[in-house]
């Protein structure tokens, strides 16, 4: 489900959940658990991972179409908290973007620090709407965060998904590699971070992600509530039925 890879003070968490690294509850519970784990046992920074060609396709589509109103609150309840996880995490984490990397997998991408993704005939973003749900006020404003406002406007109410050389120019990542190099590249920045001076960069971090934490500090929506039974409409069922007809 999730390989651990050391690389020194590095370590990498690789999403291997086949076919698709979809997220669902079981995954997302082990992820949340190795962000907790990690600094834990002396890990000084996080490379999280996926499989060549794709990081996740996003929430699991069975799982989240199948799921009666009680489970499916959990589940979106756990994957809200795995979020504030990775914002908070006190340690770097850098997102090695293997490939493929729509909605769910683009939410976890906007909490890491830093973003690599690979070059090629790939596709990233918050395609939400395209299958009928709403993204919710945190996730647009962490990706308002790194794209700007003028620009989520225009992504976000779209389900726009971008190729790698777009995503670099909207700031939805920081830099493109070959699909070999991204993991190893990843990998390389984690490692610059640890060699910093660690109070100064510990600070300094915390000073520049202070509004992603504000975001779960004074939180402007119930996310029970928003994202509870009424979340997944009618609408939303049809298109995600398609997509698992496919």
């Amino acid at each position: 489900m999730i390989e651990r890879h050391e690389h020194g003070p590095v370590r990498e968490l690789r999403l291997s959940s086949p076919p698709v690294n979809a997220l669902n509850m079981a995954l997302v519970q082990r992820l949340d658990a190795e962000l907790v784990a990690a600094p834990e046992q002396g890990v000084r920074a996080l490379v999280l991972s996926g499989q060549p060609g794709l990081f996740s396709a996003g929430l699991d589509v069975r799982e989240v179409t199948t799921a009666a109103a009680e489970p499916l609150r959990r589940f979106i309840d756990g994957f809200f908290r795995l979020q504030e996880r990775l914002a908070r995490s006190p340690i770097p984490v850098v997102a090695a973007i293997t490939g493929h990397c729509p909605a769910g997998g683009t939410v976890l991408a906007l909490y890491c620090d830093h973003r690599v993704m690979a070059r090629g005939a790939f596709r990233i973003g918050l395609n939400e709407v395209q299958v009928g749900l709403y993204p919710g006020l945190t996730i647009y404003r962490a990706f308002e965060r790194l794209v700007g406002a003028s620009k989520a406007a225009w992504l976000l109410p779209r389900g726009a998904m971008l190729d790698p050389e777009g995503a670099l120019a909207a700031g939805l990542v920081d830099e493109l590699v070959g699909p070999e190099q991204v993991v190893p590249r990843a990998v390389e920045l984690g490692t610059q971070l640890v060699q910093l001076p660690p109070k100064a960069y510990a600070r300094t971090r915390s000073l520049v992600r202070s509004d992603l934490l504000r975001l779960f500090d004074e939180p402007a929506e119930d996310v029970s509530a928003v994202f509870g039974a009424d979340w997944l409409s009618g609408e939303a069922r049809e298109r995600l039925a398609a997509l698992l007809g496919r």
